[in-house]
């Protein structure tokens, strides 16, 4: 018996280092992308956030950098590396080994590194978010507000809301601005596109006004099949002249004195974002909205609605009278 568990420990251990010296002997020969038709020739590939070892191994396999993602993959687990990877777009120069693949992904030695903007992420995260990117010269932290709106070419006097959220590339070491300055102009390309397609008799008086609403609807909800309907809703309460009465306009007036509770005397509290205690829409958007939620707020649903309450999926059940929301409430809040 005890012969016969020596054996299997040696075959173990045989098996083991012939694993290893395999995946030795393959971390350290040319990849395809060195051999390609047109010598010298380099590969440009992009580097997603979230992406895995796996997702890796087939995109590689995929724009023919690698022969074998499998063998790929357990190298990379083998050395530690899936969890190490920078984003962003890199050039690839022949020659090159899958050691030398990972350790420029590792270092994260892109020609194009990558900013995302997410929707409803407000101005002090966004100027948060630059701050804490290495290979993005962060100038706008030495500016005002006045003095970025300035910078980027806006004649608005509130930079809330008017960057478009999206994913933006952008060379190493270069200037926040530029970033800043694309995201400005999509964001005006993409309301000035959906202002022209807008829904007929809609109570804004000006696109920036849309934009304010849009604002309120990508925060209001994160199922996309909703923001018509959550317009909808805002909508008709501006035509008869009720309160919006909406949490996140009175979260985004307490600033960075709200905690993540909101109470009912932040509610009672007065500010110019309080649409508890003021009519008509908030003086700014409070975040940056997606596409879509703009387009719901240009081409709202048509809803009797006037009430709306969260059932805690991450829907919402929506009322057309006072007493049905109340039961609502009792049903999913209390």
């Amino acid at each position: 018996m005890k012969t016969w568990i020596k054996r299997l420990f040696l075959l173990l251990v045989l098996a083991a280092m012939t694993l290893a010296g395999g995946l030795a002997w393959y971390g350290n020969q040319p990849l395809p992308l060195a051999s390609a038709r047109v010598p010298g020739s380099a590969k440009t590939v992009n580097i997603t956030p979230g992406m895995h070892l796996r997702s890796l191994a087939m995109m590689l396999h995929r724009e023919g950098v690698i022969d074998h993602p499998l063998v790929f993959r357990l190298l990379g687990r083998v050395l530690g590396k899936g969890g190490a990877l920078k984003v962003g777009v890199y050039t690839l120069n022949p020659p090159l080994t899958p050691l030398k693949l990972f350790d420029i992904f590792e270092r994260g030695e892109v020609s194009q590194a990558l900013l995302q903007l997410i929707e409803g992420k407000n101005l002090r995260e966004v100027r948060a978010l630059l701050a804490n990117q290495p290979l993005l010269v962060n100038d706008s932290a030495r500016m005002s507000e006045a003095e970025l709106l300035q910078a980027l070419g806006a004649d608005e006097t509130h930079l809330e809301g008017l960057l478009f959220p999206d994913t933006y590339f952008y060379a190493p070491h270069s200037s926040d601005i530029g970033v800043l300055r694309r995201a400005y102009q999509l964001q005006r390309e993409k309301l000035r596109a959906a202002w022209e397609t807008r829904a007929p008799g809609l109570p804004y008086r000006t696109p920036y006004e849309a934009l304010i609403m849009a604002s309120i609807v990508e925060k209001e909800t994160g199922a996309a099949f909703e923001r018509p309907l959550i317009a909808g809703v805002f909508l008709n309460r501006l035509r008869i002249g009720m309160r919006l009465q909406t949490d996140p306009t009175v979260i985004y007036g307490l600033g960075e004195r709200f905690d993540g509770n909101l109470r009912r005397a932040d509610l009672q509290r007065d500010t110019p974002y309080n649409t508890y205690t003021r009519a008509g829409l908030p003086p700014t958007p409070i975040a940056m909205p997606s596409e879509a939620a703009i387009r719901a707020a240009l081409n709202p649903a048509s809803t009797h609605a006037l009430y709306f309450v969260a059932r805690g999926d991450g829907t919402h059940v929506f009322s057309r009278t006072l007493d049905a929301h109340n039961r609502a409430v009792d049903r999913y809040q209390r």
